[in-house]
């Protein structure tokens, strides 16, 4: 199945991350395709440690967890993964319709539950109703970015401070952008260099200094400074004060 592209992005504009969880791998690889097919990023596992282990690397924006596991229950899954994230939005699978169950899957901190057999449909049609209440954003939204009195247009490429016009290199667009899509938020060197320059970090941080320097004469070029360094942790932009 072709990954189709998204319109519903996480608030930084990477794509939704999604974890499935359900001990029948069938299930859980029909339910990963449709979400692929919504151009979401999607993870699986088929028992509640493997579950847990891998939300720790994936970091997922909501989570499909059928209740009952090999291992512990989809309960259990539920407070270990919200030990590490409070908010990670939970949506059930359960092959009971009996009402305590459901009551129980909301009760103990569930946001929503699909009963089995069900269609692919829902599953998607459920998730994207959770991503809208997380604030995942639609993907046609606004292209234009705002920090301050700092404005970015991701279509036109055009970049304003104080209606002044800055003129970027195609790298540092990529930067600032990366920047103000996460505002007030320390980004590493590390996260950086991924996200901007596509590799992993390995002794490259002077590539980051270097742009972040050249992005700071045209951006904060006698005005109040908008792009500050957090020594040892990275680089944060914020309106200026």
């Amino acid at each position: 199945m072709a990954t189709g592209a998204p319109d519903l992005l996480r608030p930084d504009g990477t794509p939704v991350r999604v974890l499935v969880v359900d001990d029948e791998v069938n299930i859980a690889e029909l339910i990963s395709m449709a979400l692929r097919y919504e151009g979401w990023e999607v993870a699986t596992a088929h028992r509640g440690s493997a579950a847990v282990a891998r939300a720790k690397d994936l970091r997922p924006d909501a989570v499909v967890l059928d209740l009952m596991l090999p291992d512990f229950d989809g309960l259990e899954v539920m407070r270990r993964l919200r030990d590490d994230d409070p908010t990670v939005p939970v949506l059930f699978l359960t092959a009971k319709d009996a009402v305590e169950d459901r009551v129980a899957g909301l009760t103990a901190g569930g946001d929503d539950y699909v009963t089995k057999p069900f269609s692919l449909e829902e599953v998607v049609a459920r998730l994207r109703a959770l991503m809208r209440r997380a604030g995942a954003r639609q993907a046609t939204d606004t292209s234009v970015l705002t920090v301050g009195d700092l404005t970015l247009d991701e279509d036109s490429h055009e970049v304003t401070r104080g209606g002044d016009e800055i003129t970027l290199t195609a790298t540092e667009f990529e930067l600032l952008r990366f920047l103000m899509r996460n505002p007030r938020r320390v980004l590493s060197k590390a996260q950086i260099l991924d996200r901007v320059w596509h590799y992993d970090f390995g002794g490259q941080a002077n590539v980051v200094e270097l742009y972040v320097s050249y992005l700071r004469k045209k951006v904060d070029a006698g005005r109040a400074p908008m792009i500050h360094t957090l020594r040892g942790a990275g680089y944060v932009l914020k309106p200026a004060v």
